[in-house]
């Protein structure tokens, strides 16, 4: 490293920025935004209590501030209590270094870390020699979503099913980053690197078995399973044979090699897996042919981004050459764990867009529920609703369910009013006229389908949630920086939304396949010791309870709400990314509390609890990114200059994102 290398040069590692790669984001329309009814509904409802103790604060800051100061005397007047709390733990300290931490009273291990082998006749992980053979029996890399499928309806012994997002190469290959001129730059990939970057993305189904107090991989487990970027999948549902799916190794338009940036996704009730394609449109490069009919829908979701370089190796990532092929990717993939053989499925009945998550639930009649959150700047929140009902008794009558529904998207009424819009081919504005010919175009194209149909536009919708014991919807927000400043006013008064907030939805009568239904807002995100922020944690909140950037959830068996979140970081928020308990009920409502912290530069994700909420799974993601001095960001981190060498600590190995497995020292109920 040379001392004249720029402390804040910008990050030359295009995989790293890939959510940031969508320039002022892609959504064209004037439907209102999340912010503006946020806005106009609080004011509608009057929620100010105390005004005499929070005049001087509306004398000098904007309306956000005052609302979180009005919130904050209603807690002291008796609103709110501590005591009321659904968690019991001892809070972590917030902050920055290189490790993880763990609330007092719990242990957290390690459980599977990327490399590690997941068979019984897998290589050792050697990341100086490094094969995409080898990956394909190994853990993948950057692990997100992790659910558990219990074997023999045991929450000690199943199948551990992850998510492998995406790459960070600057952080995996040593020798591809140099210095020159006081500048980064990294290596161009050749075939070899981006077959193992290909290894690495997909899914993990793997065996895990609690021993003696300790969770252990079962390498010899006879449904493990890698899922990659080469795996063969069917496409089925009403786009499957489209003239628009269709490319030179698939004249069908029902086949598709791989998956790609995997990130939240679902276990659903009939026990299969569900993986979310999100930010697809980083994997291709290239320019369409002149006239190509493509190029608006390819624009709408941000293709080509070429954050990869896998079109330089393989035509069917450049435009180019395969100008179908984007149309494959951002799709809900389903698996059947029980056969490691079986081909996985994307159901393209869920819609395509940028997913994150696809948590379901069964509703009163039987049918099951999906919640689905596309991941962008002004873009929305969706759900999908059976046509069929679950049968409990018959796993293989429920197989393809996921083939036959309706798929809605919400908008939400400056009113506190929540409508589910269908997107149904013939159905209002969903015609010929406006380009659509059939129920497979409105679902290759959802993102322009719903614009038209007048959905909100959201700042950036996460996981959604269902809760089973409350009723009610969690969605997370994650942020919108890209909200301009010329828009503050009344109406909307979180420009530059750095730190995302939290809508609550209780769907009509209880009932999750309802088409209407109210919202509310759980929680704005942020400091609340700043009054411009506006956030609106209970007072109780301590100074390590709150967060921004909500991203990853779960509901345990109780029915308490955890959060992961991605984007605290040294520079903004003087602390990393980690998992808060909230609670939602009664006084303590809007109270949280930090339970897990991740190394620097990491991501949280997951979470995922057993059925008896004795054990937590967590993914860190991506740690080591970002810089090697912490605050605030300095030199960026890559694989000889790393910020952490977590979790291992050894000179010759690399930084690890890995799944950490928590319980309780006295093997209790975590978090109480």
């Amino acid at each position: 490293m040379t001392d004249d290398l720029s402390a804040h040069q910008e990050s030359p590692f295009r995989t790293s920025l890939l959510e940031e790669a969508d320039g002022a984001g892609s959504n064209p329309t004037l439907n209102p935004t999340m912010g503006e009814l946020i806005s106009i509904r609080f004011s509608r409802r009057g929620l100010l209590r105390g005004a005499l103790a929070v005049s001087a604060i509306a004398a000098t800051v904007g309306p956000v501030a005052l609302m979180s100061a009005g919130k904050a005397q209603a807690a002291s007047d008796g609103a709110g209590s501590a005591s009321d709390s659904a968690f019991s733990f001892v809070e972590v300290e917030a902050g920055v270094d290189e490790t993880h931490h763990v609330a007092e009273g719990y242990d957290a291990e390690v459980l599977l870390r990327w490399g590690d082998p997941l068979f019984a006749d897998s290589p050792e992980f050697d990341p100086t020699n490094q094969t995409a053979e080898a990956q394909r029996r190994q853990f993948g890399y950057n692990n997100d979503y992790v659910g558990f499928i219990p074997l023999d309806g045991s929450s000690e012994h199943g199948l551990l099913v992850v998510n492998h997002e995406y790459t960070n190469e600057h952080l995996m290959f040593p020798g591809i980053v140099s210095v020159a001129e006081g500048k980064l730059k990294v290596a161009p990939a050749d075939k070899a690197r981006v077959d193992i970057e290909m290894a690495a993305h997909g899914g993990t189904v793997v065996e895990i078995r609690k021993v003696a107090g300790t969770w252990q991989v079962v390498r010899e487990g006879k449904l493990n399973r890698r899922i990659t970027a080469t795996t063969p999948m069917q496409i089925t549902g009403p786009a499957a044979g489209s003239e628009r799916l269709k490319t030179a190794e698939d004249a069908t338009g029902t086949r598709v090699i791989g998956t790609l940036n995997n990130c939240a996704g679902g276990v659903t009730p009939w026990g299969t897996y569900v993986m979310a394609e999100e930010n697809f449109h980083g994997y291709f490069l290239g320019t369409l042919p002149e006239g190509n009919k493509e190029a608006a829908n390819y624009k709408r979701y941000g293709v080509p981004e070429a954050s990869y370089e896998w079109g330089n190796v393989y035509d069917r990532f450049d435009l180019a050459k395969e100008p179908n092929e984007p149309n494959r990717f951002g799709w809900i993939v389903e698996v059947d764990v029980n056969d490691p053989n079986s081909v996985p499925k994307k159901r393209t009945a869920l819609g395509r867009f940028k997913h994150e998550g696809a948590e379901s639930i069964v509703a009163k009649d039987g049918r099951v529920v999906f919640y689905l959150g596309d991941d962008e700047r002004f873009d929305y929140v969706y759900k999908f609703v059976t046509s069929g009902t679950f049968n409990p008794n018959d796993r293989a009558a429920n197989m393809d369910l996921l083939d036959s529904g309706t798929l809605y998207v919400a908008k939400f009424d400056a009113d506190g009013a929540l409508e589910w819009l269908p997107l149904v081919f013939g159905q209002g504005s969903l015609t010929a006229a406006n380009g659509f010919d059939s129920q497979a175009d409105v679902l290759i194209e959802t993102r322009r389908a719903a614009d038209l149909l007048g959905a909100t536009k959201m700042d950036r919708p996460e996981d959604v949630q269902p809760n089973g014991v409350n009723g009610k919807v969690y969605v997370m927000l994650t942020n919108n920086t890209r909200r301009k400043d010329d828009q503050v006013d009344a109406a909307n008064p979180r420009a530059k939304n750095a730190f995302g907030h939290i809508i609550e939805i209780a769907e009509a009568d209880g009932d999750f396949a309802a088409t209407n239904g109210r919202w509310e807002v759980l929680l704005k995100c942020g400091d609340p010791s700043v009054a411009a922020v506006g956030a609106t944690f209970s007072t109780d909140t301590t100074r390590n309870g709150w967060f921004g950037m909500p991203d990853n959830c779960a509901v345990d068996s109780a029915g308490r709400l955890w959060v992961s979140t991605d984007g605290n970081n040294p520079k903004d928020t003087g602390r990393t990314d980690g998992l808060w308990a909230v609670d939602t009920e009664g006084g303590a409502r809007a109270t949280s509390k930090l339970f897990f912290r991740v190394p620097v530069g990491a991501e949280m994700c997951g979470p995922l609890f057993t059925p008896d909420d004795r054990t937590a799974f967590v993914a860190v993601q991506h740690p080591g990114d970002g810089g090697t001095d912490w605050a605030p960001f300095g030199r960026p981190s890559y694989y000889e200059d790393l910020s952490t060498r977590w979790p291992d600590f050894k000179d010759d190995m690399p930084v690890r994102p890995a799944v950490v497995v928590i319980t309780k020292k006295d093997g209790g109920t975590i978090g109480s």
